[in-house]
Protein backbone atom coordinates (compact mmCIF):
# COMPACT_ATOMS: atom_id res chain seq x y z
CA UNK A 1 0.00 0.00 0.00
CA UNK A 2 1.43 3.40 -0.84
CA UNK A 3 2.36 5.32 2.03
CA UNK A 4 1.06 9.10 2.59
CA UNK A 5 4.07 11.43 2.82
CA UNK A 6 3.66 12.69 6.52
CA UNK A 7 1.73 15.25 7.53
CA UNK A 8 1.50 17.86 10.32
CA UNK A 9 -1.34 16.56 12.47
CA UNK A 10 -4.13 18.78 13.47
CA UNK A 11 -3.86 21.05 16.55
CA UNK A 12 -5.35 19.45 19.73
CA UNK A 13 -8.77 20.77 20.82
CA UNK A 14 -7.37 21.49 24.20
CA UNK A 15 -4.95 23.20 26.46
CA UNK A 16 -3.57 21.51 29.77
CA UNK A 17 -5.09 23.07 32.69
CA UNK A 18 -4.49 27.06 32.18
CA UNK A 19 -6.58 28.00 35.28
CA UNK A 20 -4.87 29.20 38.01
CA UNK A 21 -4.68 27.35 41.53
CA UNK A 22 -5.96 30.27 43.42
CA UNK A 23 -8.20 28.10 45.78
CA UNK A 24 -6.92 27.49 48.86
CA UNK A 25 -8.32 24.17 51.13
CA UNK A 26 -10.47 26.28 53.51
CA UNK A 27 -12.19 27.76 50.49
CA UNK A 28 -12.71 24.13 49.12
CA UNK A 29 -13.69 23.27 52.66
CA UNK A 30 -16.39 25.52 52.71
CA UNK A 31 -17.73 25.40 49.79
CA UNK A 32 -18.56 22.06 50.32
CA UNK A 33 -19.89 22.76 53.36
CA UNK A 34 -22.04 25.25 52.04
CA UNK A 35 -22.60 25.20 48.66
CA UNK A 36 -25.81 22.98 49.63
CA UNK A 37 -27.06 24.52 51.78
CA UNK A 38 -29.55 26.72 50.32
CA UNK A 39 -33.25 27.54 49.91
CA UNK A 40 -34.21 23.94 49.03
CA UNK A 41 -33.28 23.23 52.94
CA UNK A 42 -34.54 26.77 54.24
CA UNK A 43 -37.97 26.70 52.47
CA UNK A 44 -38.27 24.01 50.40
CA UNK A 45 -37.95 21.47 53.52
CA UNK A 46 -41.78 22.46 54.77
CA UNK A 47 -42.95 20.65 51.63
CA UNK A 48 -40.91 17.35 52.96
CA UNK A 49 -42.40 17.67 56.47
CA UNK A 50 -46.07 18.30 55.22
CA UNK A 51 -45.89 14.66 53.60
CA UNK A 52 -43.57 12.27 55.57
CA UNK A 53 -44.18 14.41 59.43
CA UNK A 54 -41.68 13.41 61.82
CA UNK A 55 -40.63 10.26 59.51
CA UNK A 56 -39.05 13.55 57.28
CA UNK A 57 -35.95 12.61 59.20
CA UNK A 58 -35.82 9.18 57.65
CA UNK A 59 -36.12 10.58 54.05
CA UNK A 60 -33.09 12.86 54.54
CA UNK A 61 -30.69 10.17 55.95
CA UNK A 62 -32.19 7.99 52.57
CA UNK A 63 -31.60 11.08 50.57
CA UNK A 64 -28.52 11.66 52.36
CA UNK A 65 -26.67 8.88 51.54
CA UNK A 66 -27.25 8.59 48.20
CA UNK A 67 -25.70 12.13 48.07
CA UNK A 68 -22.92 10.70 50.20
CA UNK A 69 -22.27 7.63 48.12
CA UNK A 70 -22.27 9.81 45.05
CA UNK A 71 -19.94 12.19 46.22
CA UNK A 72 -17.71 9.19 47.40
CA UNK A 73 -17.34 7.72 44.29
CA UNK A 74 -16.82 11.20 42.96
CA UNK A 75 -13.81 12.38 45.30
CA UNK A 76 -12.21 8.58 44.14
CA UNK A 77 -12.17 9.69 40.71
CA UNK A 78 -11.20 14.00 41.50
CA UNK A 79 -8.43 12.52 43.96
CA UNK A 80 -7.00 10.36 41.39
CA UNK A 81 -7.45 12.56 38.48
CA UNK A 82 -7.97 16.18 38.89
CA UNK A 83 -9.57 18.07 36.56
CA UNK A 84 -12.39 21.62 35.82
CA UNK A 85 -14.45 19.64 34.10
CA UNK A 86 -14.80 16.96 36.64
CA UNK A 87 -17.28 13.93 36.16
CA UNK A 88 -17.56 14.96 32.45
CA UNK A 89 -13.77 14.37 32.14
CA UNK A 90 -14.40 11.13 34.04
CA UNK A 91 -17.18 9.76 32.17
CA UNK A 92 -14.97 10.63 28.97
CA UNK A 93 -12.46 8.39 30.09
CA UNK A 94 -14.74 5.82 30.94
CA UNK A 95 -17.74 5.43 28.71
CA UNK A 96 -16.47 7.57 25.96
CA UNK A 97 -16.74 10.68 23.85
CA UNK A 98 -20.71 10.72 23.76
CA UNK A 99 -20.91 10.43 27.92
CA UNK A 100 -18.65 12.97 28.54
CA UNK A 101 -20.33 15.58 25.99
CA UNK A 102 -23.79 14.57 27.01
CA UNK A 103 -23.36 14.77 30.92
CA UNK A 104 -21.13 17.83 30.41
CA UNK A 105 -23.71 20.11 28.10
CA UNK A 106 -26.54 19.07 30.37
CA UNK A 107 -24.90 19.87 34.01
CA UNK A 108 -23.78 23.35 32.30
CA UNK A 109 -27.90 23.68 30.92
CA UNK A 110 -28.85 22.56 34.31
CA UNK A 111 -26.35 25.62 36.21
CA UNK A 112 -27.55 28.21 34.07
CA UNK A 113 -31.32 27.69 34.75
CA UNK A 114 -31.23 27.13 38.61
CA UNK A 115 -28.75 30.15 38.41
CA UNK A 116 -31.73 32.21 36.67
CA UNK A 117 -34.27 31.00 39.57
CA UNK A 118 -31.64 31.96 42.09
CA UNK A 119 -31.64 35.40 40.64
CA UNK A 120 -35.05 35.91 40.43
CA UNK A 121 -36.03 34.35 43.98
CA UNK A 122 -33.52 37.08 45.44
CA UNK A 123 -34.98 39.87 43.88
CA UNK A 124 -38.49 39.13 45.41
CA UNK A 125 -36.61 39.00 48.77
CA UNK A 126 -34.65 42.13 47.71
CA UNK A 127 -37.72 43.80 46.33
CA UNK A 128 -40.02 43.17 49.73
CA UNK A 129 -36.94 45.09 51.45
CA UNK A 130 -36.86 48.02 48.65
CA UNK A 131 -40.23 48.13 46.82
CA UNK A 132 -39.02 51.11 45.15
CA UNK A 133 -36.63 49.26 43.13
CA UNK A 134 -38.22 46.73 40.31
CA UNK A 135 -37.18 43.13 40.71
CA UNK A 136 -35.20 42.93 37.00
CA UNK A 137 -33.22 46.19 38.64
CA UNK A 138 -32.19 43.84 41.10
CA UNK A 139 -31.19 40.63 38.76
CA UNK A 140 -29.27 42.94 36.85
CA UNK A 141 -27.46 44.29 39.81
CA UNK A 142 -26.84 40.42 41.29
CA UNK A 143 -26.18 39.14 37.97
CA UNK A 144 -23.32 42.16 37.40
CA UNK A 145 -21.90 41.90 41.15
CA UNK A 146 -21.01 37.95 40.38
CA UNK A 147 -19.70 38.22 36.66
CA UNK A 148 -17.40 40.99 38.08
CA UNK A 149 -16.57 38.81 40.82
CA UNK A 150 -16.12 35.46 38.66
CA UNK A 151 -14.28 37.71 35.94
CA UNK A 152 -11.25 38.32 38.16
CA UNK A 153 -8.78 35.95 40.12
CA UNK A 154 -10.18 33.00 41.34
CA UNK A 155 -9.52 33.65 44.60
CA UNK A 156 -12.18 36.37 44.26
CA UNK A 157 -15.22 33.58 44.44
CA UNK A 158 -13.49 31.55 46.96
CA UNK A 159 -14.04 34.33 49.17
CA UNK A 160 -17.05 35.04 48.61
CA UNK A 161 -18.36 31.59 48.71
CA UNK A 162 -16.43 31.19 52.13
CA UNK A 163 -17.84 34.17 54.15
CA UNK A 164 -21.35 32.93 52.22
CA UNK A 165 -21.07 29.80 53.44
CA UNK A 166 -19.52 30.84 56.79
CA UNK A 167 -22.80 32.90 57.78
CA UNK A 168 -25.22 29.81 56.03
CA UNK A 169 -23.54 27.06 58.33
CA UNK A 170 -23.09 29.80 61.16
CA UNK A 171 -26.96 30.36 60.93
CA UNK A 172 -28.30 26.39 61.45
CA UNK A 173 -24.86 25.78 63.92
CA UNK A 174 -27.08 28.61 65.80
CA UNK A 175 -30.73 27.24 65.22
CA UNK A 176 -29.40 23.82 66.06
CA UNK A 177 -28.40 24.99 69.49
CA UNK A 178 -31.87 27.05 70.34
CA UNK A 179 -33.63 23.77 69.09
CA UNK A 180 -32.04 21.68 71.67
CA UNK A 181 -32.28 24.52 74.05
CA UNK A 182 -36.09 24.41 73.52
CA UNK A 183 -36.85 20.67 73.69
CA UNK A 184 -35.42 20.54 76.90
CA UNK A 185 -36.99 23.72 78.41
CA UNK A 186 -33.47 25.58 79.26
CA UNK A 187 -34.88 28.78 77.48
CA UNK A 188 -37.08 31.29 79.31
CA UNK A 189 -40.82 30.83 79.26
CA UNK A 190 -40.18 27.82 77.70
CA UNK A 191 -41.34 23.96 79.11
CA UNK A 192 -39.56 20.61 77.69
CA UNK A 193 -40.92 19.12 75.19
CA UNK A 194 -40.27 15.90 75.30
CA UNK A 195 -40.91 12.91 72.44
CA UNK A 196 -44.65 14.62 72.34
CA UNK A 197 -44.68 15.68 68.82
CA UNK A 198 -42.49 12.65 67.46
CA UNK A 199 -45.26 10.27 68.87
CA UNK A 200 -48.80 12.46 68.27
CA UNK A 201 -50.64 13.73 65.73
CA UNK A 202 -50.67 10.56 63.85
CA UNK A 203 -47.32 8.90 65.14
CA UNK A 204 -43.78 9.04 63.74
CA UNK A 205 -45.38 7.34 60.38
CA UNK A 206 -48.39 9.39 60.21
CA UNK A 207 -48.39 8.58 56.35
CA UNK A 208 -46.76 5.80 56.47
CA UNK A 209 -43.48 4.60 54.55
CA UNK A 210 -45.56 5.77 50.97
CA UNK A 211 -44.52 9.49 53.26
CA UNK A 212 -41.52 8.37 53.64
CA UNK A 213 -41.11 7.97 49.94
CA UNK A 214 -43.24 10.58 49.06
CA UNK A 215 -40.24 12.31 51.43
CA UNK A 216 -37.64 11.55 49.67
CA UNK A 217 -38.74 12.37 46.51
CA UNK A 218 -39.60 16.62 47.79
CA UNK A 219 -35.63 16.32 49.56
CA UNK A 220 -33.38 14.72 46.90
CA UNK A 221 -32.88 17.32 45.08
CA UNK A 222 -31.58 19.50 48.18
CA UNK A 223 -28.04 17.65 47.89
CA UNK A 224 -27.89 19.50 44.66
CA UNK A 225 -24.49 21.27 44.63
CA UNK A 226 -21.66 19.14 46.18
CA UNK A 227 -19.87 18.45 42.63
CA UNK A 228 -19.22 21.83 42.17
CA UNK A 229 -16.27 20.84 45.35
CA UNK A 230 -14.99 18.57 42.71
CA UNK A 231 -14.98 21.25 39.78
CA UNK A 232 -13.27 23.33 42.23
CA UNK A 233 -10.34 21.35 43.10
CA UNK A 234 -8.84 21.64 39.81
CA UNK A 235 -7.67 25.47 41.41
CA UNK A 236 -6.31 24.35 44.29
CA UNK A 237 -2.08 23.60 44.89
CA UNK A 238 -2.65 19.88 45.74
CA UNK A 239 -6.11 19.10 44.01
CA UNK A 240 -6.18 15.41 45.13
CA UNK A 241 -5.09 16.09 48.73
CA UNK A 242 -7.60 18.87 48.48
CA UNK A 243 -10.66 17.07 47.16
CA UNK A 244 -10.28 14.29 49.62
CA UNK A 245 -9.92 16.36 52.55
CA UNK A 246 -13.10 18.31 51.21
CA UNK A 247 -15.15 15.19 50.17
CA UNK A 248 -14.39 13.87 53.76
CA UNK A 249 -15.44 16.53 55.79
CA UNK A 250 -18.10 17.82 54.01
CA UNK A 251 -20.80 14.90 53.34
CA UNK A 252 -20.55 14.25 57.11
CA UNK A 253 -20.80 17.48 58.05
CA UNK A 254 -23.73 18.69 55.48
CA UNK A 255 -25.26 15.27 56.61
CA UNK A 256 -25.61 16.45 60.26
CA UNK A 257 -26.89 19.84 59.72
CA UNK A 258 -29.58 18.80 57.36
CA UNK A 259 -30.80 15.90 59.56
CA UNK A 260 -30.05 17.47 62.65
CA UNK A 261 -32.15 20.61 61.80
CA UNK A 262 -35.12 18.18 60.50
CA UNK A 263 -34.71 16.74 63.73
CA UNK A 264 -35.12 19.93 66.32
CA UNK A 265 -38.02 21.12 63.31
CA UNK A 266 -40.42 18.13 64.16
CA UNK A 267 -39.66 17.72 67.92
CA UNK A 268 -40.20 21.29 69.04
CA UNK A 269 -43.32 21.77 66.93
CA UNK A 270 -46.17 18.89 65.41
CA UNK A 271 -45.63 18.18 61.91
CA UNK A 272 -48.99 19.54 61.27
CA UNK A 273 -47.88 23.32 62.17
CA UNK A 274 -45.97 23.19 58.70
CA UNK A 275 -46.68 24.28 55.33
CA UNK A 276 -45.60 23.62 52.12
CA UNK A 277 -43.96 27.38 50.82
CA UNK A 278 -43.25 28.24 54.20
CA UNK A 279 -39.97 27.98 56.20
CA UNK A 280 -40.23 25.64 59.04
CA UNK A 281 -37.37 27.39 60.49
CA UNK A 282 -39.13 30.38 60.82
CA UNK A 283 -42.36 28.69 62.44
CA UNK A 284 -39.39 27.30 65.18
CA UNK A 285 -37.87 30.75 65.81
CA UNK A 286 -41.10 32.59 66.32
CA UNK A 287 -42.38 29.43 68.69
CA UNK A 288 -39.05 30.13 71.03
CA UNK A 289 -39.88 33.14 71.28
CA UNK A 290 -36.84 34.84 68.80
CA UNK A 291 -37.82 38.32 67.69
CA UNK A 292 -38.10 39.41 63.99
CA UNK A 293 -37.48 35.34 63.05
CA UNK A 294 -38.95 36.09 59.59
CA UNK A 295 -36.79 38.88 58.59
CA UNK A 296 -33.79 37.07 60.06
CA UNK A 297 -34.52 33.92 58.02
CA UNK A 298 -35.62 36.40 54.83
CA UNK A 299 -31.81 36.91 55.01
CA UNK A 300 -30.32 33.89 55.65
CA UNK A 301 -31.68 32.79 52.62
CA UNK A 302 -31.12 35.56 50.71
CA UNK A 303 -27.35 34.79 51.36
CA UNK A 304 -28.21 31.14 50.54
CA UNK A 305 -29.51 32.10 46.75
CA UNK A 306 -26.51 34.55 46.21
CA UNK A 307 -24.16 32.09 47.11
CA UNK A 308 -25.97 29.21 44.88
CA UNK A 309 -25.91 32.14 42.27
CA UNK A 310 -21.77 32.65 42.66
CA UNK A 311 -21.09 29.16 42.82
CA UNK A 312 -23.32 28.24 40.03
CA UNK A 313 -21.86 30.63 37.31
CA UNK A 314 -18.98 29.10 38.58
CA UNK A 315 -19.42 25.82 38.24
CA UNK A 316 -20.88 26.38 34.32
CA UNK A 317 -18.39 28.41 33.65
CA UNK A 318 -15.69 26.00 34.53
CA UNK A 319 -17.89 22.99 33.23
CA UNK A 320 -17.72 24.38 29.75
CA UNK A 321 -14.20 25.90 29.57
CA UNK A 322 -13.24 21.91 30.45
CA UNK A 323 -15.98 21.41 26.88
CA UNK A 324 -13.98 23.51 25.01
CA UNK A 325 -10.71 22.07 26.39
CA UNK A 326 -11.32 18.40 25.07
CA UNK A 327 -12.91 19.89 21.68
CA UNK A 328 -16.32 19.58 22.51
CA UNK A 329 -17.41 23.36 22.69
CA UNK A 330 -16.54 26.54 20.96
CA UNK A 331 -12.15 26.51 20.90
CA UNK A 332 -12.67 30.38 21.66
CA UNK A 333 -14.14 29.83 24.85
CA UNK A 334 -10.21 28.62 25.92
CA UNK A 335 -9.47 32.01 26.11
CA UNK A 336 -8.32 32.84 29.79
CA UNK A 337 -7.18 36.31 31.40
CA UNK A 338 -3.27 37.33 31.67
CA UNK A 339 -1.02 35.92 33.85
CA UNK A 340 1.97 33.35 33.57
CA UNK A 341 0.38 30.09 32.78
CA UNK A 342 -1.79 31.50 30.88
CA UNK A 343 1.16 33.19 28.80
CA UNK A 344 3.00 30.88 28.79
CA UNK A 345 -0.08 28.68 26.95
CA UNK A 346 -0.04 31.31 24.17
CA UNK A 347 3.44 31.18 23.87
CA UNK A 348 3.61 27.54 22.77
CA UNK A 349 1.09 27.77 20.20
CA UNK A 350 -1.59 27.24 22.84
CA UNK A 351 -4.87 28.87 23.25
CA UNK A 352 -3.05 32.14 24.94
CA UNK A 353 -4.83 35.17 27.05
CA UNK A 354 -6.74 37.85 26.37
CA UNK A 355 -4.45 40.46 27.00
CA UNK A 356 -5.79 40.90 30.97
CA UNK A 357 -3.60 41.05 33.38
CA UNK A 358 -3.16 41.89 37.15
CA UNK A 359 -4.92 39.67 39.63
CA UNK A 360 -7.14 38.11 37.31
CA UNK A 361 -4.51 35.41 36.06
CA UNK A 362 -5.63 32.32 34.81
CA UNK A 363 -9.92 33.25 34.72
CA UNK A 364 -11.88 31.57 31.95
CA UNK A 365 -13.24 34.72 30.70
CA UNK A 366 -15.23 34.27 27.67
CA UNK A 367 -16.65 30.77 29.56
CA UNK A 368 -18.10 32.95 32.08
CA UNK A 369 -19.69 35.37 30.15
CA UNK A 370 -21.35 32.83 27.79
CA UNK A 371 -22.51 31.15 30.88
CA UNK A 372 -24.03 34.58 32.27
CA UNK A 373 -25.44 35.66 28.65
CA UNK A 374 -27.23 32.65 29.07
CA UNK A 375 -28.56 32.76 32.67
CA UNK A 376 -29.58 36.56 30.94
CA UNK A 377 -31.23 34.58 28.66
CA UNK A 378 -33.15 32.96 31.28
CA UNK A 379 -34.07 35.60 33.34
CA UNK A 380 -35.81 37.47 30.51
CA UNK A 381 -37.68 34.13 29.68
CA UNK A 382 -38.51 34.34 33.16
CA UNK A 383 -39.58 37.39 32.99
CA UNK A 384 -41.82 37.28 30.10
CA UNK A 385 -43.16 33.68 30.10
CA UNK A 386 -42.82 32.68 33.91
CA UNK A 387 -45.70 29.95 32.60
CA UNK A 388 -45.15 28.74 29.42
CA UNK A 389 -41.51 28.61 28.35
CA UNK A 390 -39.43 29.12 31.36
CA UNK A 391 -41.60 26.27 32.94
CA UNK A 392 -40.99 23.87 30.31
CA UNK A 393 -36.54 24.58 30.67
CA UNK A 394 -37.26 24.50 34.23
CA UNK A 395 -38.89 20.88 33.58
CA UNK A 396 -36.58 20.08 31.07
CA UNK A 397 -33.45 19.99 33.57
CA UNK A 398 -35.70 18.96 36.54
CA UNK A 399 -34.12 15.31 36.62
CA UNK A 400 -30.65 15.92 35.34
CA UNK A 401 -29.24 15.52 38.74
CA UNK A 402 -30.33 12.54 38.95
CA UNK A 403 -28.89 11.44 35.68
CA UNK A 404 -25.54 13.53 36.23
CA UNK A 405 -25.33 11.04 39.63
CA UNK A 406 -26.00 8.02 37.93
CA UNK A 407 -23.31 8.95 34.91
CA UNK A 408 -20.92 9.44 37.55
CA UNK A 409 -21.58 5.66 39.35
CA UNK A 410 -21.37 3.97 36.03
CA UNK A 411 -18.35 6.25 35.80
CA UNK A 412 -16.57 5.28 38.47
CA UNK A 413 -17.58 1.65 38.04
CA UNK A 414 -15.41 1.19 35.15
CA UNK A 415 -12.62 3.69 36.17
CA UNK A 416 -12.02 2.38 39.58
CA UNK A 417 -11.02 -1.18 38.32
CA UNK A 418 -8.36 0.39 35.33
CA UNK A 419 -6.87 2.81 38.13
CA UNK A 420 -6.58 -0.60 40.51
CA UNK A 421 -4.63 -1.92 37.05
CA UNK A 422 -2.35 0.55 35.71
CA UNK A 423 -2.32 3.19 38.47
CA UNK A 424 -3.16 2.13 42.32
CA UNK A 425 -0.72 4.83 43.66
CA UNK A 426 -3.43 7.27 42.80
CA UNK A 427 -6.40 6.17 44.59
CA UNK A 428 -6.20 7.98 47.70
CA UNK A 429 -9.81 8.09 48.61
CA UNK A 430 -11.35 5.39 48.47
CA UNK A 431 -15.23 3.94 47.09
CA UNK A 432 -16.81 2.12 50.38
CA UNK A 433 -17.19 -2.01 49.55
CA UNK A 434 -16.84 -1.27 45.84
CA UNK A 435 -18.59 -2.48 43.48
CA UNK A 436 -21.44 -3.14 45.83
CA UNK A 437 -22.39 0.17 47.51
CA UNK A 438 -21.86 1.44 43.81
CA UNK A 439 -24.16 -1.10 42.28
CA UNK A 440 -26.86 0.01 44.97
CA UNK A 441 -26.03 3.55 44.60
CA UNK A 442 -27.37 2.64 40.91
CA UNK A 443 -30.41 1.23 41.94
CA UNK A 444 -31.24 3.85 44.29
CA UNK A 445 -31.16 6.40 42.02
CA UNK A 446 -33.46 4.11 39.31
CA UNK A 447 -35.66 4.00 42.26
CA UNK A 448 -36.01 7.59 43.16
CA UNK A 449 -36.83 8.34 38.91
CA UNK A 450 -39.23 5.33 38.87
CA UNK A 451 -41.45 6.42 41.78
CA UNK A 452 -41.17 10.14 40.38
CA UNK A 453 -42.74 8.84 37.37
CA UNK A 454 -45.84 7.68 39.58
CA UNK A 455 -45.82 10.99 40.86
CA UNK A 456 -48.22 13.05 39.27
CA UNK A 457 -46.37 16.17 40.60
CA UNK A 458 -43.38 15.06 39.41
CA UNK A 459 -43.49 12.98 36.17
CA UNK A 460 -43.33 15.95 33.53
CA UNK A 461 -39.97 16.83 35.32
CA UNK A 462 -38.97 13.10 34.63
CA UNK A 463 -40.21 13.20 30.84
CA UNK A 464 -38.76 16.63 30.02
CA UNK A 465 -35.42 15.87 31.49
CA UNK A 466 -35.28 12.22 29.59
CA UNK A 467 -36.61 14.17 26.19
CA UNK A 468 -33.73 16.87 26.52
CA UNK A 469 -31.24 13.96 27.33
CA UNK A 470 -31.77 12.00 25.21
CA UNK A 471 -31.58 14.85 22.39
CA UNK A 472 -27.80 15.55 23.91
CA UNK A 473 -26.92 12.01 23.99
CA UNK A 474 -27.81 12.22 20.35
CA UNK A 475 -26.01 15.44 19.25
CA UNK A 476 -23.38 13.51 20.98
CA UNK A 477 -23.81 10.28 18.64
CA UNK A 478 -24.19 11.85 15.60
CA UNK A 479 -21.06 14.67 15.81
CA UNK A 480 -19.10 11.06 17.01
CA UNK A 481 -20.12 9.23 13.95
CA UNK A 482 -19.82 12.14 11.54
CA UNK A 483 -15.96 12.71 13.05
CA UNK A 484 -15.27 9.26 12.55
CA UNK A 485 -16.08 9.35 9.05
CA UNK A 486 -14.23 12.37 8.29
CA UNK A 487 -11.06 11.00 9.82
CA UNK A 488 -11.39 7.98 7.49
CA UNK A 489 -11.78 9.84 4.41
CA UNK A 490 -9.44 12.19 5.14
CA UNK A 491 -6.47 9.83 6.02
CA UNK A 492 -3.91 9.19 8.50
CA UNK A 493 -3.19 12.99 8.95
CA UNK A 494 -6.22 14.00 10.87
CA UNK A 495 -5.05 12.52 14.38
CA UNK A 496 -5.03 15.39 16.15
CA UNK A 497 -8.06 14.33 18.74
CA UNK A 498 -7.19 10.66 18.86
CA UNK A 499 -4.20 11.74 19.90
CA UNK A 500 -5.11 13.81 22.63
CA UNK A 501 -7.84 11.00 23.41
CA UNK A 502 -4.90 9.22 24.26
CA UNK A 503 -2.79 11.47 25.98
CA UNK A 504 -5.67 12.47 28.17
CA UNK A 505 -6.95 8.71 29.19
CA UNK A 506 -4.06 7.73 30.91
CA UNK A 507 -3.99 8.63 34.74
CA UNK A 508 -1.84 11.27 36.26
CA UNK A 509 -1.21 11.99 40.16
CA UNK A 510 -0.50 15.26 40.78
Amino acid sequence: MHEAPPTAPAAPPAVSEPLAPGLKQRHLTMLGLGGVIGAGLFVGSGAGIAVAGPAIVVSYLIAGALAMLVMRMLGEMSAAMPASGSFSVHAERALGRWAGFSVGWLYWFLLVVVLAVEATAAAQIAHGWAPAVEPWAWVLLFMVVFTAANLTAVKNFGEFEFWFASLKVGAIVLFLGLGVLAVFGWLPDTDPVGMTNLTGQGGFLPNGWGGVVAGVLTVVFAFGGLEVVTIAAAETADPARAVGRAVRSAVVRILFFYVGSMLVIVTVLPWTAQQAGLSPYVKVLDAIGVPSAGQIMNIVVFVALLSALNANLYGSSRMVFSLAERGEAPRGLLKVSGGSRGQEGGSQGQPGTDGASGTGGGVPRRAVLASVAFGFVSVLLNLLWPDTVYLYMLNSVGAVLLFVWALIAASQLRLRARLEREAPQALELRMWCFPYLTWLTLAGLLGVLLLMLTDDGARPQVLWSAGATALVVLVAVVRQRRERQERERSGPGRSGREGYGRERSGFTHR
